[in-house]
């Protein structure tokens, strides 16, 4: 398949990049660096991919960027949660709506885009207002700042284009902070950015296999506008950076979560983490990998 991978000059997006080509398919690279990323690349890797330069909030050099496509893997964004202002939210919901809109009108199908945890009231948020544990797609979207904002936009952007182009098949994959190690994440302070965040991650090949799986797989259990949970199901909060020791869940919980209720038939101890992505697994056949 000739995949589009945007952002391919991301931590993730390089993942996706060499995935793909692994796998067999051809890949253009679009991201707005004015060259490509491929130190990561062997040489027959890179015999199947090419490279492009565009401003993906620019309609017209969207589409030309994706023409000739078969399936694409949206990236492109600008990590900035901080940014409380303008520029990171609408540079995030003008491209992917470029994106989004420009497949279907170049009548390609398969699509994944990057949404992500932040959809619902986590670290960059005033307060977090978490339902229940463990966190899966039903639970409330209600972010109060412009980058999970700019991402719930996104997906809602998918529920429409699937409305009037049925035939297409977009997954928005709530990734968590994507790492390569998962030890990374480790805090001597687990009340701060780290409670915020329930302690999760994601490892960044894990990931890309999960934006592989919902362009490239073709299976029956899924159409329309899917939103996915991309957790690991381990939380990252250790006793020390040196240990590959986690602190029990349940602790975690009953320390700074009290008066959060688990959903019934489900059990947060141990090394388990705070999402349940069994819709994932279910839908996509993607399990989390260290």
């Amino acid at each position: 398949m000739l995949l589009a991978i945007t952002g391919s000059n991301g931590e993730v997006g390089k993942r996706v990049v060499k995935a793909a080509l692994n796998r067999g398919h051809t890949v253009v690279g679009i991201d707005l660096a004015d060259s490509p990323s491929v130190a990561h690349l062997t040489t027959q890797e890179s015999t199947n991919f090419t490279f492009l330069q565009a401003d993906l909030t620019d309609y017209e050099s969207c589409v030309n960027a994706i023409r000739g496509c078969q399936g694409i893997v949206h990236l492109a964004a600008r990590r900035s949660p901080e940014d409380y202002l303008v520029q990171t939210h609408n540079t995030n919901v003008v491209a992917s709506w470029n994106v989004l809109r420009g497949a279907a009108e170049l009548g390609i199908h398969r699509l994944a885009q990057a949404s992500s945890v932040n959809i619902i009231t986590m670290v960059y948020s005033q307060k977090c207002d978490f339902r229940y544990f463990p966190i899966d797609e039903m639970h409330p979207c209600l972010p109060d700042e412009p980058y999970g904002l700019s991402k719930l936009i996104c997906e809602m952007q998918a529920d429409t284009l699937v409305r009037r182009y049925p035939e297409m098949r977009i997954a928005s994959l709530r990734l968590h902070w994507s790492l390569p190690d998962p030890t990374l994440p480790s805090s001597n302070d687990p009340s701060g950015r780290c409670k915020q965040d329930l302690w999760g991650y994601v490892q960044e090949d894990s990931a890309a296999d999960a934006f592989l799986r919902a362009v490239v797989d073709e299976n029956d259990k899924w159409t329309g506008h899917e939103a996915f949970f991309i957790v690991s199901p381990k939380h990252a909060y250790w006793e020390g950076k040196s240990q590959y020791c986690p602190v029990d869940s349940g602790e975690l919980r009953e320390k700074y979560w009290p008066d959060v209720p688990v959903k019934e038939g489900f059990d947060v101890s141990g090394s388990k983490g705070f999402f349940d992505c069994s819709k994932a697994e279910r839908l996509l056949g993607w399990v989390h990998v260290d």
